[in-house]
């Protein structure tokens, strides 16, 4: 994402921020905790990764475990790759929205066994370059990467001196855009915006003022209902296409995202580790919820527990 968020920085988040909420509403909201629940949870480490959506579910199941199962929850925002290495430590009890990562599956699952699979999201990841609608309106073959090279001109900066300026967000997220410009002989240049809030604020901008710009983007994410972005058609992904990351020269897979926990976690017994394996929901779902977060100005605390007031039923399933 890595997806794969924030008019809230994230980087602002404090590393162990425990939720001071009142129960929740709704059915669920007569449910107490489960006798001894609170002993048996004990300390829930949560890893926030950089981005809204991945902010969404960690305060929505966050909230549950603390409220619903007497959780003491830990919120640790981290980058994708040290969140993985905190497994082992006991810093990190689990990942809430993992976009593929390969690597650290072989080092961390298969050869360090610190982690395990917790299973699916339920979201559907999509990575890729995007331009804004006006564009796509005005120059209609923009959309197929093999003309992108006769509209270079019109995408450089200051940045990205005599090439195009290709627009990535933060430098961790899953990205392979270098190699893909490289190896598709386009006359563009990766320019990192820095962050998700920067990136959206630079596609919301090109879209009001009808300024070129064509970048790294991805769903699920709260900020394509207020800009439509249009997805540009790189190579067809197949699969292995990408297995050498210096030498990809095809679009992104489609993710079907996941949970990642420790070994430990896994193994402990805690209620929180059965609510983590049962979350699954929508990207319509995250969407509202990280909407609430970078467009309305919630706190996360608050927009999770606005979701789950209104959606009981769902959350309940997750707690039984």
């Amino acid at each position: 994402m890595n997806r794969t968020a924030k008019t809230k920085a994230l980087g602002a988040l404090a590393l162990t921020a425990v939720l001071g909420l009142t129960a929740c509403g709704g059915d669920i909201s007569s449910a107490s905790p489960a006798s001894g629940s609170a002993a048996n949870c004990g300390t829930f480490n949560l890893a926030v990764n950089p981005w809204v959506g991945y902010e969404a579910d960690a305060y929505v199941v966050g909230t549950l475990a603390k409220e619903k199962l007497g959780c003491t929850v830990n919120y640790k925002t981290l980058k994708e790759e040290v969140a993985w290495q905190g497994f082992g430590s006991g810093e990190v009890d689990a990942v809430i929205e993992n976009w593929g990562h390969p690597d650290l599956t072989e080092k961390y699952i298969t050869q360090q066994k610190t982690a395990v699979d917790a299973g699916l999201t339920g979201n559907t990841g999509v990575i890729g370059w995007f331009v804004p609608p006006w564009m796509a309106k005005q120059y209609p073959d923009i959309t197929d990467s093999k003309n992108l090279n006769k509209y270079a001109d019109l995408f450089k900066t200051s940045e990205s001196g005599g090439q195009g300026q290709l627009l990535d967000g933060d430098p961790s997220f899953v990205t392979n855009d270098e190699a893909l410009v490289k190896n598709l002989g386009l006359n563009f240049k990766v320019v990192y915006a820095g962050s998700e809030p920067a990136l959206i604020q630079a596609f919301r901008q090109a879209e009001q003022n009808h300024t070129p710009l064509i970048g790294y983007f991805y769903d699920p994410q709260w900020f394509m209902a207020e800009v439509p972005l249009v997805k540009v058609n790189l190579p067809a992904y197949t699969d292995g296409c990408d297995a050498d990351a210096a030498k990809v020269a095809c679009d992104y897979p489609k993710y079907d995202l996941n949970k990642i926990a420790s070994t430990k976690f896994a193994n402990s017994g805690s209620p929180a580790y059965q609510l983590v394996k049962k979350f699954s929901w929508t990207n319509q779902d995250q969407n509202t919820v990280a909407g609430y977060i970078a467009r309305d100005g919630m706190t996360p605390e608050a927009a999770a527990k606005k979701w789950i007031d209104a959606n009981p039923d769902k959350a309940a399933a997750w707690l039984k």
